[in-house]
């Protein structure tokens, strides 16, 4: 995948909360378990391709990869694929593998330092896969920005991330960028940290809090507003796990403001456009060949009919499943059995409170320690 070409005016200028993000991480922060909390969360088992993927990964590559969890969504084979807050490259690595030598990962990172170490291995990497020349490129850059990195828009299947999000101060250019890099039926598929109510300005002022990932975290229901205000589909609950805070300042200052982290899904199709369907799943999914969860709402068997809301129709329909997937025709009698699931987002927080597993991808990541993107 190659930068759009010509020269390109830089006007983002960075703000007090990266600076202070960086400060954090660069000089207070030195180890992950000098964390006050547990935001860093990996959650459930890796499936046997991926941890081979992220086993060929080179030792250094991960020894200076600052976060934790895996972000890896499904049927990725052949994409192009960006990574918003690269650090290392470890990520970049395992997904470079699962693409395949015809697919493309691109790293964005804004800390020069993490990119030269993860451009040191490009060669390494492309050797261990057997590749004939490489499929992955690193670029500096900010989130909030990525047309100043040169990123091409309309030009990726998949946009991921792994709690860098969170640390931009101004979440909704990020998912305006996101937005405009992907192709249409694209996704973001990112985990991050994730409140029960909009913070107060003590909080978000917060220098260490920032750094704990919770200054920055989004209240839940601003980034369904913020999902439907840029154009992408409502954003889709794959897994989450709640945060404890084990400092006793910090527990005062956050008051009766709770914490989760969580994985969300947001897909670039026509909001709103599609009808209820009953679909089927063919499988063919590395790792899911007998049922894929596509959220917390919606879990696929193999050969089973199964109603969808519009929303997931249109996503099924539009997306990179779409092959993987036959979509029944309207009109005829029903074949699902039992009640269908219901339209509309869903509140984490409850559904967390209630069920001890919430099902979904089995990578969910962590969302809290990482220092790349645009906050290192």
């Amino acid at each position: 995948m190659a930068a759009t070409g010509g020269s390109i005016e830089k006007c983002f200028k960075e703000t007090a909360t990266h600076l202070k993000v960086k400060e954090f991480y660069g000089k207070v922060l030195k180890k992950t378990t000098d964390l006050k909390t547990d935001a860093c969360v990996a959650s459930g088992p890796v499936p046997a391709h991926i941890r081979h993927a992220l086993n060929m990964v080179h030792p250094e590559v991960i020894a200076k990869y600052y976060g934790c969890g895996l972000v890896v969504p499904e049927c990725m084979e052949a994409c192009q694929v960006l990574d918003l807050g690269s650090g290392s490259g470890r990520d970049c690595y395992m997904l470079s593998k699962l693409v395949g030598e015809k697919g493309n990962v691109t790293g964005i990172d804004m800390t020069e330092k993490l990119l030269e170490v993860a451009r040191t291995y490009t060669d390494y990497h492309t050797k261990a896969f057997g590749y004939k020349a490489p499929n992955i490129r690193f670029v500096q850059g900010y989130l909030e920005a990525l047309n100043e990195a040169g990123i091409e828009g309309n030009a990726y299947d998949i946009c991921i991330s792994n709690g860098a999000v969170n640390l931009c101060p101004d979440k909704k250019p990020v998912l305006q960028e996101a937005y405009r890099v992907l192709k249409e039926g694209g996704e973001l598929y990112f985990s991050d940290v994730y409140s029960s109510g909009r913070l107060t300005e003590e909080i978000r002022n917060s220098n260490v809090l920032w750094g704990e990932c919770l200054s920055g975290a989004l209240w839940w229901e601003d980034l369904m507003q913020l999902a439907e205000e840029v154009g992408f589909s409502p954003p889709r609950f794959v897994s989450g796990a709640a945060i404890k805070v084990f400092n006793k300042e910090m527990q005062d200052i956050l008051g009766d403001f709770k914490f989760l982290s969580a994985t969300y899904r947001l897909f670039k199709v026509p909001r709103g456009a599609g009808k209820p369907r009953e679909v089927v799943y063919q499988g063919g999914i590395t790792g899911m060949e007998e049922s894929f969860s596509l959220d917390s709402q919606y879990t696929f068997k193999v050969n089973e009919v199964v109603e969808v809301d519009g929303d997931v129709a249109e996503i099924l329909t539009r997306s990179r499943f779409s092959d993987k997937f036959t979509i029944l025709p309207p009109g005829g009698p029903s074949q699902t059995c039992g009640a269908s699931p219901k339209a509309g987002a869903v509140n984490p927080f409850e559904l967390i409170h209630h069920r001890s597993d919430v099902p979904g991808s089995t990578t969910g990541g962590c969302c809290g320690t990482q220092p790349t993107g645009c906050c290192n």
